[in-house]
């Protein structure tokens, strides 16, 4: 199986680059058969059950226009030639040859693995400068890309009003390549880019799971609420003084141990986060791709959302 880092030492790239700093990987797959058209692409974006975007540069109710799919075929005859892209989300649910492309990724845990995102644009084709809250590699299928990195952005970073995109408003290039089909770029999260067609282009995005500590914090309640052997809340040793509107401090650290001690529960972390991060990204995803998302923790193993055994 070829080296899709190109004879990088895998664990070089962890240590040096994994959610640390960009990666240019020249040749990381060269002569890759594109397993999809531009023509088939389109016509996956077609179908309802397909998430689909089109980002127009330059669209009729001002620059950055986002447009949902399913689309109609005679909406996408009618683009313009230059400034659009078509953007088709996990595409390794729908083509079984890109689905394969994963297995290139093995030094890192499967179960991180997001999805496949397939980028299509003619000429002048982008989604402009923004930043992602998670890891992705951008490789190459069809064409030229010129991409351009910047600094490491957070929210306070200024973006373009009108759009539902977050567009970064002052983008700063400190990097520029242009990448050829089989090249590869690393990015980890919250690094600034703008990639842009040169040409006829198709690009595959292989990204990673990060949800948010909101996610999180939100998806663990939910869970530890089908716990009844939880304890209850208990107040700290009470004083006279302690009996008015004002929380005292002492309330605030007893809420703040016993909370604390919930997520010191390391079993029971384990087996909620096992089970959220093998959930399947759409329903029937094993009836779709013949697969399951699978990992393992405490010797025990998780398929799809669920303890297997």
């Amino acid at each position: 199986m070829p080296d899709i880092l190109a004879g990088m030492p895998a664990e070089v790239f962890l240590r040096n680059h994994w959610q640390q700093q960009p990666l240019l990987i020249r040749a990381a797959m060269p002569a890759y058969a594109v397993p999809v058209t531009a023509d088939e692409l389109a016509g996956l974006a077609l179908q309802p059950e397909v998430e689909s975007r089109l980002i127009m540069e330059r669209g009729e109710d001002g620059p950055w226009a986002l447009q949902l799919g399913p689309f109609d075929a005679d909406h996408l005859s009618r683009l313009p030639p230059t400034h659009w892209t078509l953007l088709v989300q996990a595409l390794d649910l729908w083509v079984p040859e890109v689905r394969e492309l994963l297995t290139r990724f093995d030094f890192l845990p499967r179960w991180r693995i997001d999805d496949v995102m397939a980028s299509f644009a003619p000429e002048g084709g982008s989604v402009g400068p923004h930043f992602d809250q998670y890891d992705v590699f951008l490789l190459q299928v069809e064409g030229r890309r010129r991409w351009q990195v910047g600094a490491q952005c957070g929210a306070d970073d200024a973006t373009v009003a009108g759009t539902p995109l977050n567009i970064l408003a002052d983008f700063v290039a400190t990097q520029e390549w242009v990448l050829e089909p089989g090249d590869m770029l690393y990015l980890p999260p919250r690094v600034a880019h703008w990639g842009v067609a040169l040409e006829d282009c198709m690009t595959f995005s292989v990204g990673f799971r990060a949800p948010s500590m909101a996610d999180l914090l939100a998806e663990l309640a939910v869970d530890v609420a089908t716990h009844p052997q939880l304890p209850h809340y208990r107040d700290p040793a009470m004083t006279l003084a302690m009996a008015s509107e004002t929380i005292d401090p002492a309330f605030i650290r007893q809420v703040q141990s016993q909370l604390m001690d919930l997520l010191a529960d390391e079993a029971l972390l384990a087996d909620w986060f096992a089970r959220y991060m093998t959930q399947p990204k759409l329903p029937g995803y094993e009836d779709l791709t013949g697969e399951r998302r699978t990992a393992r923790v405490a010797g025990r193993r998780y398929v799809n959302g669920e303890l297997s055994d």
